[in-house]
C-alpha cells in the first residue's frame, strides 16, 4: 500500500502544487485520480516514484515512510511499483530494440542476477504474449509499431518484474476509441490475472468508470471528493465533479 498523509508539494515556476493531500493506493482496490489538466493528479503520480520529494506531510509505502535513498529499499519499490505512461513512444529508447527494451527491468533490478539468457528471452516472450504480442517484436524497434502496440509494450516492460501496483498515467488519452478500449480491456484483465493494484491518473471520468473501485477528484491541488466509484459517478457532491461527467461524450440520435 502507498498512502499520501497530508502531503503539500510545490514546484517553482511550474503550477504543480499540492495542498494538504492524503490517499491510500490500497491492495485489490483500483483508484482512479480524476481533473483536469493542472489539477495536480499527475504531480501526485510523480511523488508516488519519487521523482520529487513532498515539502511537508508524509508518503509511506508497506507502512513505513518511503525512503528511495535506501538503497535496498529503493529496490524493492522499484519492482514492486512501476508505471505506464500517456505517451509510450517518449518512454522507449528508439535505439533499443523491443526485446532488450522490456528485459531492462531485469537487469537493472537484478532479478536476471545469475539467470541464462535463454531464460531472460522466454521471461520477455512471455511478457509479449500477455499483450497480444508475439515474439516476432523481440528484433524490432519502436518506430515499428503503431501507438496501442507500443502501449502493449510498455505494459509488458512494467509487468515483467511481477509488481504489486501499477500506476497509469493517461494510459489510453493518446489512442483512439477502437485502441482506447482494446487496452483498458487489457488493464482489466491483467489485473485480475496478476492480482495487481492499479492507480489510473486521468482526466476522462469514464475510463476511470472502466478500471477503478475507488476514485478521488482533484482541483487546483487539492482534493475535493472522493468515494467508491459508484458514489462519486452516481451521485456526485462538488460542483467540479458534476462539471467533469456532463463533460463525458454521450452519444446521441436524431430520428
Amino acid at each position: 500500500m502507498i498512502s499520501f498523509n497530508q502531503v503539500d508539494f510545490s514546484y517553482t515556476g511550474k503550477s504543480q502544487t499540492l495542498s494538504n493531500i492524503s490517499l491510500e493506493i490500497s491492495p485489490g482496490r483500483n483508484l482512479g485520480i480524476v481533473g483536469e489538466s493542472g489539477s495536480g493528479k499527475s504531480t501526485v503520480m510523480k511523488l508516488a516514484l519519487g521523482l520529487y520529494r513532498p515539502d511537508s506531510g508524509e508518503i509511506r509505502y508497506q507502512g513505513n515512510p518511503l525512503n528511495l535513498s535506501d538503497k535496498a529499499v529503493a529496490k524493492g519499490y522499484r519492482q514492486n511499483v512501476q508505471a505506464i505512461f500517456q505517451d509510450p513512444y517518449s518512454s522507449l529508447d528508439p535505439r533499443q530494440s523491443i526485446g532488450r527494451a522490456i528485459a531492462e527491468p531485469l537487469d537493472s533490478l537484478g532479478i536476471s542476477d545469475g539467470k541464462s539468457k535463454d531464460w531472460v528471452v522466454n521471461q520477455v516472450r512471455e511478457a509479449l504474449y500477455e499483450v497480444g504480442l508475439d515474439d516476432s517484436a523481440l528484433s524490432r524497434y519502436p518506430r515499428e509499431f503503431s501507438g496501442g502496440q507500443r502501449q502493449r509494450i510498455a505494459i509488458a516492460r512494467a509487468l515483467i518484474s511481477r509488481p504489486k501496483i501499477l500506476l497509469a498515467d493517461e494510459p489510453v488519452s493518446s489512442l483512439d476509441v477502437t485502441n482506447r478500449e482494446l487496452i483498458l480491456d487489457l488493464l482489466h484483465m491483467l489485473g485480475k490475472k496478476h492480482e495487481l493494484t492499479i492507480a489510473v491518473i486521468s482526466h476522462d471520468l469514464s475510463i476511470i468508470a472502466a478500471l477503478c473501485q475507488e476514485v478521488v477528484v482533484m482541483n487546483q491541488g487539492a482534493i475535493v471528493e472522493r468515494g467508491t466509484s459508484e458514489q462519486v459517478l452516481g451521485d456526485p457532491h462538488h460542483p467540479y465533479t458534476k462539471r467533469l461527467l456532463q463533460a463525458i461524450p454521450r452519444l446521441t440520435t436524431h430520428l
